[in-house]
This record gives structure tokens, C-alpha cells and sequence, in this order.
């Protein structure tokens, strides 16, 4: 079951409620580079991203927020460290303000701070962090998912006595078992939007793992109403995961899903590569398909009566699947072509 969580609004996308879990992700170019920024976040956009972040380190980066804004779709989150003054600058032109109150400077930083987005009507993210937590919690608790908890109400319990409730909360740690402790602790006491992340995953591989275990999990209970994989390298591929991670666990269909068998000494065609060339030429599909690429006949009747699509590994020639009925049979120099011209033929 869904553990229940106030809706609110990050520019024209609902997070928390009943609303869809939605996807973001963070660009790596340098902001005050407007040009650069808008066009990674245009290609973000094609990728799926539905909402975007953005570092505001100074003020160049703060002057560029509006230039970025009024050429992108999607909503756009100001993220702040230190500088409460770039944030309550920040908050007339985003559509979120992402503060840590282990780094932000204190309560009256922070009053500042909700006053600009409460006059802006927008919400702000508390974004706590094992690794900038609070000395005082860090001193009582140690680097715990118990000190991120703490963090996270403690700085709820001020911002609601300033009557603000317009919040989301993260509490992020780069191992995977102190990450889901927190945001259960969290999801126990409150009922705010929650973002869900692992922090500093790492490399394409670890952190897809990483993140793929911890947000996955959380998921599957019911926890998490927005979503982030934070991988170091190009943010489309933080996308695709996050895609990947919610078709997975059952909660939302992207574009053109791949279900290809391990390969093994029974395999009749080369899985390995016809999945990945179909996953690669249709990356930008929206449309969902279910297309399922199966080596042999142990498995592959059944998986591909499934598919929209499927092929099924054969002695000379392999048996093509359309809506679960088998249409012609084909051999393995055409496999890979066929099942795109009807991709194509789907998607005009």
C-alpha cells in the first residue's frame, strides 16, 4: 500500500497524493552557462526527465536562472548550499528551492528563506545529507539514518511554526541500508512528499546498482513520491535508471521495454546484441512496448505471447511474435530490422 502523503505542486507537476512517481535529475554544466545549461536540459526532456535541478553556487549562476527558465519546459529547482540570500534570490524564479539545514546557517536563514517561498507560492525541499548533517546530531548520533531523521523534523517542526507546509524532504547517505532506515523513519512520522535518492551512488555501474536496491526498495513498500539516481557522468543516464527502476517495480511504463533471456548454449541468435540494438534505436520512444527478444524455445513462446513484439530463437528460423500470435517466421539477418520497421509502424 501507498503510504500516505500530502500533494503539492513543483510548476505544473503534482508530487505526493496519488500522483504518478515522477522522475528528475540535476544538470553538470556550469549554470551561469545559460546556453549550455538549457541545452543538456532540453536533451533531459527528451530522455523523460520531468523535473530539473539546477546548482546556484554564486550569484553568475543565480543571474542565469531566468534566461534557463524561460527556455525550458519542465519545472526547475534551485539548489542552495551556505548562501540563504542566493536561495531567497532564487526563489522568484524557481519552481522549488532545495536547501540542507546542515549547511543552510541557522533558523533565521532559514525564515528568510520560507518567507521568499511562501510570497513566491512555491515549495521548498529540506535535502538532508549523511555527510553535511548538523554537528550538534552528528555529535548525539553518530552518521546515522537516527541523525538524518532527527534532521529532517527537526527542521520540519521550525518551518511549520512559521507556518509553511509546502514541503519535500530527502534524507540521502551513500550506502544503501542507512538510506532506507531514514526515509522509513521519516515516512513513520510525517506525512510530507518524500524525494528519494542514494547520494554520491557513484560510476554508471555501482550507482545504478546502488540506487536500482535502495530506491527500489523503498518503492516496493509503498515509500517515495519523486525520484532522483544521483550518477557521476551524464545525467540522460540518471534518467534512463530512474526510468528503468519504476517500469521494474511496477509503477509507471516508459517507451520501448526489453525483456531478452540470459544467453546460453541454446541461444539460436545473438540476444545479447539484438536487445541492445533495439534498446538503443528506440532510447526516445514514448510510447509503452513490451517487446521480448527470447533465444530458444525453453522460455521464449511464453515470454513473447506476453510482448507486443517477440522473437523466438529457431533451428534456421526464428518464430515472430505480434500480440501474442505467432505471424511469420524469419531468419537471424533480418531479426533485428523487422522488429524496428514495427516498432516504426506503431510509432508513425
Amino acid at each position: 500500500m501507498k503510504h500516505k502523503t500530502n500533494q503539492l505542486k513543483v510548476g505544473n507537476v503534482k508530487i505526493g497524493g496519488n500522483a504518478p512517481v515522477s522522475i528528475q535529475s540535476m544538470t553538470n554544466t556550469l549554470t551561469s552557462d545559460a546556453d549550455k545549461t538549457i541545452q543538456q536540459i532540453h536533451e533531459l526532456e527528451e530522455h523523460g526527465c520531468e523535473i530539473i535541478r539546477v546548482a546556484v553556487p554564486d550569484k553568475e549562476s543565480l543571474n542565469a536562472l531566468k534566461e534557463i527558465k524561460k527556455n525550458i519546459s519542465i519545472p526547475l529547482v534551485a539548489d542552495i548550499h551556505y548562501d540563504y540570500r542566493l536561495a531567497v534570490d532564487a526563489a522568484s524564479v524557481a519552481d522549488k528551492i532545495r536547501i540542507n539545514p546542515g549547511n543552510i546557517g541557522g533558523n533565521e536563514k532559514v525564515k528568510s528563506v520560507v518567507k521568499a517561498a511562501k510570497d513566491a507560492g512555491i515549495p521548498i525541499r529540506i535535502g538532508v545529507n549523511l555527510g553535511s548533517l548538523e554537528k550538534d546530531l552528528e555529535k548525539k548520533y553518530g552518521l546515522t539514518a537516527e541523525a538524518m531523521a532527527e534532521s529532517a523534523l527537526r527542521a520540519a517542526k521550525f518551518i511549520e511554526s512559521l507556518d509553511f507546509t509546502n514541503l519535500i524532504f530527502s534524507l540521502k547517505a551513500s550506502d544503501v541500508p542507512r538510506t532506507i532506515k531514514a526515509y522509513k523513519l521519516m515516512a513513520d512520522r510525517t506525512y510530507y512528499p518524500l524525494h528519494l535518492g542514494v547520494s554520491e551512488a557513484g560510476s554508471f555501474f555501482s550507482g545504478s546498482i546502488k540506487s536500482a536496491v535502495g530506491i527500489g526498495s523503498l518503492l516496493l513498500e509503498g515509500i517515495g513520491d519523486t525520484i532522483r539516481v544521483s550518477l557521476s557522468g551524464d545525467p540522460a543516464e540518471e534518467v534512463k535508471v530512474a526510468k528503468q527502476i519504476l517500469s521494474s517495480v511496477g509503477l509507471r511504463k516508459f517507451g520501448v521495454s526489453v525483456t531478452s533471456c540470459p544467453t546460453c548454449a541454446r541461444a539460436e541468435f545473438d540476444v545479447a546484441k539484438v536487445a541492445e540494438e533495439i534498446e538503443n534505436k528506440t532510447a526516445l520512444i514514448k510510447k509503452p512496448m513490451h517487446i521480448a527478444i527470447m533465444g530458444c524455445s525453453v522460455n521464449g513462446p511464453g515470454e513473447a505471447k506476453e510482448a507486443d513484439l517477440g522473437i523466438v530463437g529457431g533451428k534456421g528460423e526464428n518464430l515472430f511474435y505480434k500480440k501474442g500470435k505467432i505471424i511469420e517466421k524469419i531468419t537471424n539477418n533480418k531479426i533485428t530490422d523487422k522488429i524496428l520497421d514495427e516498432i516504426k509502424n506503431e510509432n508513425p
